[in-house]
């Protein structure tokens, strides 16, 4: 039976460190972490998390402000906004909630918010620095995914390790930083054959691909540490992942469940960017 790896617990944990950490920031330079969160439109997962970052903000001590626009909010106006928090002192990092509607371009967004405060690290600028491995913020789910595997005692050195999707916000990043763990990887998806293959080589399997139950018992080995990203709805209207956890479960080593797994360490890791952004604040 695998052991299950309790994101609950290590969030827990890491935002009572980051709670200390920013109270010592407080006394020793006056300095409050901000983090400014812009929504447009009202998709109603979107209000869901961004209502959990501003709790997380609460609950570690940050400073914290909303933008709720309105749907037909035009590019200036956005852009704008985000130029006034790119010159806020109080602000350390700008968080623009995706997706955007279908009007805004989503790219020149993101490349408007100064890369100091870029908390989702999804500037250019942020992305070279990932590359090539001299980075000051990662993106939060792959940084979530390293966290979990580091204080679950998983050493990815020297292991074969699969990550099934290559989306630029999970799949890519997340081969980097195992790549930079010194693990071997290999990165499927959607157009790679015989995907059982592939992801039966895997010591260290991260699946992110949003198709609920994809990587069945079948194609796992024994003894894996499987790491699932998915955040799906079955037919029965369910929250599960895109592992079919009741045929991995039984082979593998180490697995993540859905929901308690990944989820949490999402904003978990947001708050360590912000963080690291307000103490890094003034600094070239």
């Amino acid at each position: 039976m695998a052991q299950l790896i309790n994101g609950k617990q290590i969030s827990a944990d890491m935002r009572a460190e980051m709670a200390e950490e920013c109270r010592k920031l407080q006394a020793e330079k006056g300095i409050t972490p901000g983090l400014a969160v812009i929504i447009v439109g009202e998709d109603p997962a979107s209000q869901v998390y961004v209502r959990n970052k501003k709790k997380a903000c609460e609950e570690i001590g940050f400073y914290s402000e909303t933008y709720e626009l309105p749907a037909e909010t035009s590019q200036k106006q956005l852009e704008g906004l985000v130029d006034e928090l790119n010159a806020n002192p109080k602000i350390h990092g700008i968080l623009v909630q995706l997706p955007l509607p279908a009007h805004l371009d989503s790219n020149a967004i993101l490349l408007h918010i100064d890369p100091k405060k870029d908390v989702d690290a999804f500037h250019p600028t942020n992305v070279g620095h990932i590359m090539i491995g001299d980075y000051t913020f990662l993106p939060c789910t792959p940084a979530g995914v390293m966290e979990l595997l580091k204080r679950s005692g998983v050493s990815v050195s020297g292991k074969n390790c699969v990550v099934v999707g290559r989306s630029n916000i999970v799949g890519k990043p997340q081969a980097m930083l195992l790549l930079q763990a010194n693990g071997t990887v290999t990165i499927a998806h959607s157009k790679t054959p015989d995907l059982g293959a592939v992801t039966r080589t895997a010591d260290v399997l991260v699946v992110a691909v949003g198709r609920a139950g994809m990587i069945t018992g079948d194609m796992v080995k024994e003894g894996a540490v499987v790491i699932d990203v998915g955040m799906n709805r079955n037919a029965e209207g369910k929250l599960c992942g895109d592992v079919d956890f009741a045929s991995v479960e039984p082979k593998v080593s180490f697995i993540t469940p859905v929901p308690g797994g990944v989820g949490p360490m999402t904003i978990t890791m947001l708050m360590r960017n912000t963080l690291t952004a307000a103490e890094r604040y003034g600094k070239n």
